[in-house]
């Protein structure tokens, strides 16, 4: 089986290639080769060096009529149109991938199935999601192209998680004391996925008639952790203690409009997954603890990022997300 990826060496992506490379795909990635990861792909992989904007070179793609095509980079409608264009009757089957916020916000029902409706007020990267499963669908429909949804929800491999700020910045703040602030009361179940386990039953979605048509999200299945939780094993892998501040979420977007996508439209609500449909087809899979993530997170972290981290690039974050704790320990008072 032919896989081409657009991606490949991402956050989910690179594990999911690792893993069909292991099921014996022929498989190849599409990318500019800028991403340290590059390097580390088994050697069987053939790597086309390529940028999305250089039309000439993405469409020339198609002439290598690919069993499957696997898009991890589409953030815009006018990439998939062009997607429909480019692939239709060139591969078997095209692989969107979209993203589990785009489910209901608020949720009518905190554990999310793939019948649970689409629509996010809050964050334009969900609704354009939603748009583009649209179109995708609908050529599927009309026959145009063979399309498969698959909908990860927060994903990660070598990044901790963030929020209102990145997981790096979270790190140094731990690191040097600095507070940290938990949106809500921290106790809200969140799910985390290690894109190693949500990679196994990805690549068997992968030339499968059956899922001709279909959207399935990938997620730990029907377990979650409360943000404290996350954030005290987070500070564990690192050796730090953190420094947590809860803060209301609508309190948050007041300080910066800009949080109400990422909180209002995502982190803020419990949701746990039920992968009932994607295990129909791919069979049960395990997901690593909470704690073994984390710590390889903390190692990569160690080996790449640390010592490249520069909190002057993120000082009006910092200035503000220390004015945030110190206004909201002030409270009462």
């Amino acid at each position: 089986m032919k896989v081409l990826y657009i991606g490949g060496t991402g956050e989910i992506s690179y594990e999911c290639v690792r893993r069909g490379v292991e099921m014996g795909h022929e498989t190849s990635v599409f990318n500019r080769g800028r991403n340290r990861h590059a390097a580390a792909l088994p050697p069987e992989v053939r790597q086309i060096r390529g940028d999305l904007s250089d039309d000439a070179a993405y469409r020339a793609l198609a002439d290598e009529r690919f069993d499957v095509v696997c898009q991890f980079l589409a953030f815009r409608t006018e990439t998939v149109a062009r997607d429909i264009d480019v692939f239709s009757g060139t591969c078997g089957q095209y692989v969107f991938i979209s993203s589990a916020s785009a489910y209901q916000k608020p949720p009518a029902d905190y554990i999310v199935t793939e019948n649970t409706p689409l629509a996010n007020p809050y964050w334009p990267y969900s609704r354009a999601k939603i748009e583009m499963e649209r179109l995708l669908l609908d050529a599927h429909a009309a026959g145009t192209l063979p399309v498969t949804v698959v909908r990860p929800s927060h994903t990660h491999r070598t990044r901790f998680p963030g929020g209102i700020a990145g997981g790096d910045d979270w790190a140094w703040r731990m690191l040097n004391g600095r507070p940290i602030v938990i949106h809500g009361d921290g106790t809200a179940l969140w799910t985390l996925t290690h894109s190693a386990d949500f990679a196994v039953p990805f690549c068997k979605l992968l030339g499968r008639a059956e899922t001709l048509g279909e959207c399935y999200h990938i997620t730990r299945h029907l377990r979650g952790f409360t943000w404290n939780d996350i954030y005290a094993a987070m500070g564990e892998a690192l050796g730090a203690e953190p420094d947590i501040v809860h803060v209301p979420c609508d309190t948050l977007v007041r300080y910066n409009a800009d949080w109400a996508g990422p909180l209002l439209g995502d982190k803020c609500w419990p949701v746990i997954f039920d992968n009932s449909k994607v295990m129909s087809v791919a069979g049960e899979f395990a997901c690593r603890s909470l704690e073994e993530a984390m710590r390889a997170a903390a190692e990569d972290y160690a080996a790449h990022r640390r010592d490249a981290y520069d909190p002057d690039a993120k000082r009006e974050l910092h200035a503000l997300i220390d004015r945030i704790a110190s206004e909201q320990r002030a409270l009462g008072r």
